[in-house]
């Protein structure tokens, strides 16, 4: 919620949406980058950034949307002076819940390294707040990055 009008005038909001292919990740992550860069956000932040939403766009298309290459991903971009905020929406399979567990392995070791579950974790690990729900046949992923 906004709290005041000076709230109001120094948020940003910005949607954008992209068809479930693999390149269109490519190139909403450019545009992203872009926008960010324009604005001012530090390189690590775009960084860290791009990575979670290649993770987590890449997750609605393989598991939400099974691969399917002709459906539409929501992306919305919230930015005030305190805080990037990506809220990713979907119409395909919703997730029965949002379990990221800690993952232990040996990074020396490459044929050890997990084979499923290390993109949520990056996520985690990069992001300040996740959420993660479905609602009315909508999925809704929100990532949250503080800026100061």
């Amino acid at each position: 919620m906004l709290s005041s009008k000076s709230d109001v005038e120094r948020l940003k909001e910005i949607n954008l949406n992209i068809v479930s292919e693999y390149p269109a990740v490519q190139e909403i992550n450019k545009t992203i980058r872009q926008l960010l860069s324009d604005d001012s956000v530090e390189t690590h932040v775009c960084n860290a950034v791009e990575i979670c939403l290649t993770e987590a766009l890449n997750n609605i298309i393989k598991h939400a949307y099974s691969g399917n290459n002709d459906k539409v991903i929501d992306v919305t971009l919230r930015k005030d002076t305190n805080y990037l905020e990506f809220e990713l929406r979907d119409e395909g399979i919703p997730r029965e819940k949002l379990v990221i567990n800690d993952l232990s392995f040996d990074p020396n070791d490459i044929e050890g390294l997990p084979e499923s579950g290390m993109g949520l974790f990056i996520i985690k690990q990069l992001m300040d707040e996740i959420n993660y729900y479905s609602l009315n046949g909508k999925n809704y992923f929100t990532l949250k990055k503080w800026l100061y």
